[in-house]
């Protein structure tokens, strides 16, 4: 695909002027004084795993919390906060989740070839912490799902530079901490990378069966969590789950067959997910959209599946605006986005309907248009970086000048 005078790439990848990183900074640093001065003890979701750590360092079993969902590892890397006071918690916790949500834009930016100090990384990590509602709420409630939102586009990296093993030892240090990445295995296999693929399940593996050892209640995750997983009946969890298979049955439709239709999309999802690994197109999308479709297939089946899980996926996504060909420059991607913009209500749902509904449909609509991209997208001189394309065009004007009599 060739480019013409309406590309983007090359105003988006020019450097930032610095009133553009006040602006950033202003935003990030309102959002994390807000949540400072709003929730006194760093989070929901954070004081969930602290007090897990708190519970073993008494003696009891962190899993006689139903709603502590992690692997034992989370447990010891849960210390060092429990150790700490509310206070510090109440400053440290805000500002490490925005901390890692910054860094892992940085990694996305990094796959992509894209300059962090360019006007697209400003824009861009302005854009999701002022414009995406998941982003406010994962800071808000401090959810450990910042690791994997850090870890999928450090490993990503990592395997673009032709590192897989360190690639596979980075997400299956956030699976030990908590098993969301899990379905990134699938693109090892798709990759034939077996040695990182060892990686990845070993770390996790090990770091799990060390730290069970040293509980209490050894066999807690397999004996209470994963049970209250495939239930999935907690009346609080279901408020916000956003999977059909959670969101459906809410609206009249038969639970099994809600069930079905999202393993169904799962499914599809993955195959989807392998055709575009095969498509051995130049560029770091094809790692990015394979990555991202097996993590949405996933979160339509997942239960449960929450909105901040779109953070692991969408700066992947996003970052990828500068290439063309790429996902994020079809209506679709934005479209999805909509019901994600904060402050945006929708009429005839009932308030506690409502939530789970928009992030329902975001989900859905976001994976889709993955599925469909991976499906009918095919290699184009477009899908390469947005570097290759300024070179093109260098090339292409140095021609002219050469075929001009004058020169």
């Amino acid at each position: 695909m060739r480019t013409g005078k309406n590309d983007i790439s090359g105003w988006l990848v020019r450097r930032a002027p610095w009133p553009w990183w006040v602006v950033l900074a202003a935003v990030l640093g309102a959002l994390a004084t807000h949540v400072t001065r709003a929730i006194p003890d760093g989070g929901m979701d954070n004081v969930i795993v602290v007090r897990a750590a708190r519970t073993w360092m008494a003696g009891g079993s962190p899993y006689d919390d139903p709603h502590f969902l992690y692997l034992p590892g989370a447990v010891l890397a849960a210390v060092p906060q429990a150790l700490l006071p509310p206070a510090a918690l109440r400053v440290l916790v805000p500002l490490a989740v925005t901390g890692c949500l910054a860094a892992g834009w940085a990694c996305a930016l990094r796959l992509h070839g894209v300059p962090l100090r360019s006007r697209f990384a400003a824009l861009g990590l302005t854009g999701l912490a002022a414009g995406f509602a998941p982003f406010g709420h994962l800071v808000l409630l401090g959810n450990w799902t910042v690791t994997a939102a850090l870890a999928l586009p450090l490993g990503l990296l990592l395997a673009g530079r032709g590192r897989w093993p360190a690639a596979g030892a980075v997400i299956g240090a956030a699976v030990a901490l908590k098993p969301l990445l899990a379905p990134v295995a699938l693109l090892f296999v798709f990759a034939r990378q077996w040695r990182a693929l060892a990686m990845l399940v070993l770390v996790p593996a090990l770091a799990s069966a060390g730290s069970a050892l040293l509980l209490p209640d050894p066999v807690g995750f397999v004996t209470r969590t994963l049970p209250f997983l495939l239930r999935g009946d907690d009346a609080f969890v279901r408020l916000y789950e956003a999977s059909p298979a959670a969101v459906l049955p809410r609206l009249g439709v038969p639970a099994p067959l809600a069930e079905a239709v999202a393993l169904l999309a799962c499914a599809t999802g993955v195959v989807c997910a392998y055709r575009r690994r095969r498509r051995a197109d130049p560029g770091p999308l094809r790692l990015a959209e394979t990555a991202t479709t097996l993590m949405l297939s996933a979160f339509l089946a997942s239960r449960p599946s929450y909105d901040h899980y779109l953070l692991v996926v969408l700066p992947l996504l996003l970052a990828g605006v500068p290439y063309v060909g790429s996902v994020a420059r079809g209506p679709w991607f934005w479209l999805a986005l909509v019901p994600q913009i904060p402050g945006l209500t929708w009429p005839y749902l009932e308030p506690g309907r409502r939530r789970a509904v928009k992030d329902a449909v975001t989900l859905c609509v976001l994976a889709v248009t993955m599925m469909c991209h991976c499906v009918r997208v095919r290699p184009s001189r477009g899908s390469g970086a947005f570097v290759t394309q300024r070179r093109e065009r260098e090339e292409a004007g140095r021609v002219r000048t050469s075929s001009d009599p004058a020169f």
